[in-house]
């Protein structure tokens, strides 16, 4: 077998969401077949794709369709996965870290640091090197959330070591103030303070960096946009209009910075009565979703209004951990959607090369 043989094989591979197959994507970046000495048809087959979003269900899938392709030989295949990137050494922010993802909001009390948490949390689940940064300078809510009460250390080199939780390496403003002191602080000063918490930390090697931005349109996200590469943001509304309305802001704003948008996550969506067991939409129904559609912007998933999200939040266990559960397995399915089309980006921006 040669290296043409194997492409061959490859061509029969479709990309989920691409529409072509793998070979005429650019996906495929290199191959090296190495025969055994025994001339009996065996070997290795080595294969690098431009994968990007580790444990995305599509892309597992993919790889699984690319070792099925070889499953008539003995070559053994070795995958790996690596996205070519056009950033040098001194440009990349944190070239450790395969994936930053942004989850934000047009307003507060929408749910945002619960989906935040929820999604590194299932993503770590999931298996994946997670980091979750608490972002949110005036309200940091995630130590909380996760029952992170151990502190960050510092390193002789004035660098920071993140405590972990659930997998997740964990940053917030809420480590470094007091628990009751608010944070009154101009936009030059959330700016520095960004920037030394994201280059001065090690965050190591992560697949994914998930960033719970503050709600709305100020200068956290403007420093977010301008300063790290993000791989989208994903936006967390509400059905009712109120809602709709500034998750529209905040889809214009990352929309102005030519920032991708992974999708739309609608929270509180309904409400099911552990008494009589019927549903109630309490802030409407459906607004998230029509408010994808209209955008033509994937619509990642429902998220129940359920009394567990808030006993986990207030516990510090994530609802996404728990084995059973109607607004666990929302949190899942949301979690996987928003790996995929992560993948669908990273590869996109390969085959558009």
């Amino acid at each position: 077998m040669n290296d043409e043989a194997v492409r061959d094989r490859l061509r029969a591979v479709e990309d989920p969401d691409l529409g072509d197959d793998i070979v005429s994507a650019g996906l495929v970046n290199a191959i090296e077949v190495a025969s055994d000495d025994a001339d009996d048809g065996s070997g290795v087959v080595r294969i690098s794709l431009a994968l990007g979003a580790p444990y995305s269900p599509h892309e597992t899938d993919i790889a699984a369709q690319v070792r099925e392709q070889f499953s008539d030989t003995d070559y053994e295949v070795d995958l790996t996965a690596k996205i070519p990137s056009d950033l040098s050494a001194d440009e990349d922010v944190l070239p450790g870290v395969k994936n930053i993802i942004a989850v934000a909001s047009g307003k507060g009390g929408v749910g945002k640091s619960t989906v935040a948490v929820n999604l590194a949390a299932g993503l770590s689940k999931l298996g994946a090197r997670v980091g979750l940064f608490d972002a949110d300078i005036y309200g940091p809510n995630v130590p909380r959330m996760v029952a992170a009460d151990e502190a960050p250390q510092a390193t002789g080199d004035q660098t920071i070591v993140p405590p972990e939780k659930y997998g997740m390496k964990l940053m917030s403003m809420a480590f470094l103030v007091g628990e009751d002191d608010p944070v009154i602080w101009r936009g030059p000063m959330v700016h520095q303070l960004l920037t030394q918490l994201v280059e001065d930390v090690q965050w190591g090697e992560l697949d994914y960096m998930i960033l719970d931005l503050p709600p709305g349109t100020g200068d956290t996200q403007l420093t977010v946009l301008q300063t790290l590469p993000l791989t989208g943001a994903v936006i967390v509304t509400t059905p009712q209009d109120v809602a709709i309305d500034d998750a529209r802001k905040g889809l214009q704003m990352f929309g102005k910075h030519d920032t991708n948008v992974l999708g739309i996550v609608e929270n509180m969506s309904s409400f099911r009565c552990p008494d009589c067991g019927s549903s109630h939409d309490i802030f409407g129904a459906g607004g998230g979703e029509a408010f994808a559609a209209e955008n033509d912007m994937p619509f990642l998933g429902a998220i129940p209004l359920d009394p567990d999200v808030r006993t986990g939040g207030d516990g510090g266990r994530p609802v996404v951990l728990e084995d059973e559960g109607e607004t666990a397995e929302a949190f899942r399915r949301m979690t996987e959607s928003v790996a995929d089309m992560a993948g669908v980006v990273r590869r996109r921006e390969v085959s558009e090369r």
